[in-house]
């Protein structure tokens, strides 16, 4: 099925969605931030340039939107147009997941991964104290 839109719309439309700054990001961020935790964003020096850091605790915890990392929920759905190009871009986008998560365990990081879906699903006061728990203890990689 070809594209509803001509090149310059579609490119206009997908310039604006965000990478940085997103809501689930935005939302998790101020939680924390409301329960005593302080962090670093984008840390362009560590493998991914995880969304939140906690340097002292060597702790990394990437938001992911479920489209575009492939979680494999209801809301993970193929596109119906350009099918080839968007299962090779997810298929990248999975594979450079694993290889950050791999480099920055292998430095001793702990990673956490919370989930665009579990945001949304679940009241931001219970995922936001579980990740707070998480982020004070010494358990390893997780994923919310």
């Amino acid at each position: 099925m070809p594209d509803t839109f001509d090149q310059a719309t579609r490119s206009r439309i997908m310039s604006r969605v965000r990478s940085t700054n997103t809501t689930p990001e935005l939302r998790l961020r101020k939680a924390l931030f409301a329960r005593g935790l302080r962090y670093r964003i984008y840390a362009s020096g560590l493998p991914g340039k995880p969304d939140i850091v906690f340097p002292g605790r060597k702790v990394v915890i990437f938001v992911h939107g479920c489209q575009w990392h492939w979680h494999g929920c209801s809301r993970s759905r193929m596109p119906s147009t350009n099918v080839e190009y968007w299962e090779r871009k997810i298929s990248r986008n999975q594979e450079r997941d694993c290889d950050n998560l791999a480099k920055l365990m292998a430095s001793g990081w702990r990673v956490l991964v919370v989930w665009e879906c579990s945001i949304k699903l679940r009241t931001l006061d219970v995922l936001a104290d579980q990740v707070a728990d998480w982020v004070r203890s010494r358990a390893g990689a997780a994923s919310f």
